[in-house]
Order: structure tokens, then sequence, then C-alpha cells
């Protein structure tokens, strides 16, 4: 067969143009087409509805609300409504994230060091203690030792 994105039929077509589809969320409530600002999730253990911000990715029992819808919530006779702060403005990323990125890519770059005399220190990197148990180590997984009776 051909490879990704083919059948016997030929290449697959999607159902909906992707010039109608729009990268914003939207907000769940039917007929409403405008863009989503907050996220709506219920906690049914303590009969509690929790409107917050805009949730990073659409979750299935969350729902994605927008401006309007989200003001007038209201919630089922004995529940409670717990609104968090949402900001209605524009996302853009703060120092604080791209910062943290930065932080990620150098760490990423670092060459992995195998032995604990490669970094001059009987600290291990970070300043950790090596562990005794460990027998190996790949990535972030480690193969222990059993301990001894």
């Amino acid at each position: 067969m051909g490879g990704l994105g083919e059948s016997r039929r030929g290449p697959l077509k999607s159902a909906v143009p992707s010039n109608l589809v729009s990268p914003v969320r939207r907000c769940s409530r039917t007929a409403c087409g405008r863009p989503a600002v907050a996220t709506l999730t219920y906690v049914y253990a303590d009969s509690t509805a929790v409107l917050g911000p805009l949730a990073t990715y659409a979750e299935p029992h969350c729902y994605d609300l927008c401006a309007e819808h989200s003001e007038r919530l209201t919630a089922p006779r004995g529940w409670e409504v717990v609104r968090l702060a949402v900001d209605t403005g524009p996302a853009r990323p703060s120092s604080d994230d791209l910062e943290a990125l930065a932080n990620a890519v150098r760490e990423a770059a670092r060459p992995q060091e195998r032995a604990a005399g490669a970094h001059g220190g009987a600290g291990g990197a970070g300043g950790r203690e090596a562990d005794p148990r460990e027998v190996a180590r790949r990535g972030h997984l480690r193969v222990l030792r059993s301990p001894e009776p």
C-alpha cells in the first residue's frame, strides 16, 4: 500500500476543507461560534462547577465557554459555582515562559555524564548523591539492584 494518508481508493481527504477549520477554540454552547476564553469543569462529588482560565488543551469532560456564556453561567440548585480569575485578553508568552523554555533547551543540550568521576565530585550531577543500588541509566529511567534481605 502507499504511505500515510492513503487507502486502496487513493489519498484520504478531509471531510471539512482545511480553509474552514480554525485553530481558535470555540465556545461549546450550541450555535455559539465565539472564541472560548474560559473552561468549565464539574466536580460531581462536591456538587461544584469550576469556571477558570481557558485550559491548555481541550479535555473531553470540560466545556470551553466564550466571555458572554461564562459571565451568564448558573449552576443547578444546590450546586456551588467557583469562579477563578479569567484573563479575557490575548494570551502572550511571559518572560517566565521564555526563561523556562530556554532552560529546558540548555538542559537537553548538555551531554549526559556517565561516570561519577567525570564531573569532578562525589555529589553527582546537580549536587545529588549517586544511588548505590543504581546499575544502569537510560535517559530518565534507572535500573536498580534488588534490595538484599
